[in-house]
């Protein structure tokens, strides 16, 4: 009995094509093209000697390395270690210019809060830990949304904070800042039509109406040079020069009423 089944696989394999099972690339055991391979159980197709067998990979997609926020905070004593391993989980969720600060923002919030259970006889779990932590994660986002947008939902009641999230009402919200473009046209009085960033009044720009009148002043009054010279290196002004620049002051003082 046992000799026939050896001598029945024997004849098997010697009429089997050769190939690669198209679904597990195993050896081909089957005498059609086609068929429910032995190995894999599938349906599949034979592929000839010549073709290169499919790859079977069994290794697991490795993640990139996060980034190192707070360098050196992992040589902190306990329990601030473990404030801080938390920390970071938390603080790779905002934005990348407010991690380290969030960071700090973090550790120093769990040690106030480890501090007043400490005086109440309370023990800080870690499920407390990671639940203080995301409440100052969510606080993060609550603030930046006021501070970009102007809605601040906190102090909504919880009715119009439930219709709001039903309906998406947010765009609605009285309180919502406008964002305009600075590519906006502008039509002024007489019909000129500018963009919106060309008139953004310029702090460092100069007023040149200011500087001729302070250039026409300096020629038609040659002596109040020296003088505002002498004002600007801290040195004291004689009677006359006093006298000069009071009746000076008065004059144009005149002239702007």
């Amino acid at each position: 009995m046992t000799s026939d089944k050896a001598q029945n696989s024997h004849q098997t394999a010697q009429t089997a094509k050769q190939g690669h099972c198209s679904r597990c690339g195993r050896v081909w055991t089957l005498a059609t093209p086609q068929g429910v391979c032995q190995w894999c159980g599938k349906q599949a197709s034979c592929q000839t000697s010549t073709a290169k067998p499919r790859s079977v990979k069994t290794r697991r997609r490795r993640q990139p390395p996060r980034p190192v926020i707070g360098n050196g905070y992992d040589q902190l004593p306990d329990p601030h270690l473990t404030y801080y391993r938390i920390a970071v989980r938390i603080a790779v969720k905002v934005l990348t210019d407010d991690q380290e600060d969030l960071l700090h923002d973090i550790i120093i919030h769990l040690d106030r809060v480890a501090e007043r259970k400490r005086a109440r006889g309370e023990q800080f779990s870690e499920a407390g830990i990671y639940r203080t932590a995301e409440h100052v994660k969510d606080h993060y986002w609550y603030d930046l949304r006021k501070r970009t947008s102007g809605l601040d939902c906190g102090n909504c009641s919880t009715k119009q904070r439930r219709k709001c999230k039903e309906d998406w009402l947010y765009g609605d919200c009285p309180k919502l800042v406008k964002l305009e473009s600075l590519n906006k046209p502008i039509i002024d009085s007489e019909g000129n039509m500018t963009e919106l960033g060309d008139l953004i009044a310029d702090d460092t720009a100069l007023d040149l109406d200011a500087w001729l009148d302070c250039k026409q002043l300096f020629l038609d009054y040659p002596r109040l040079k020296r003088i505002a010279k002498k004002i600007a290196d801290g040195d004291q002004l004689a009677g006359a020069e006093r006298v000069f620049l009071h009746k000076l002051r008065r004059q144009e003082q005149k002239k702007l009423l």
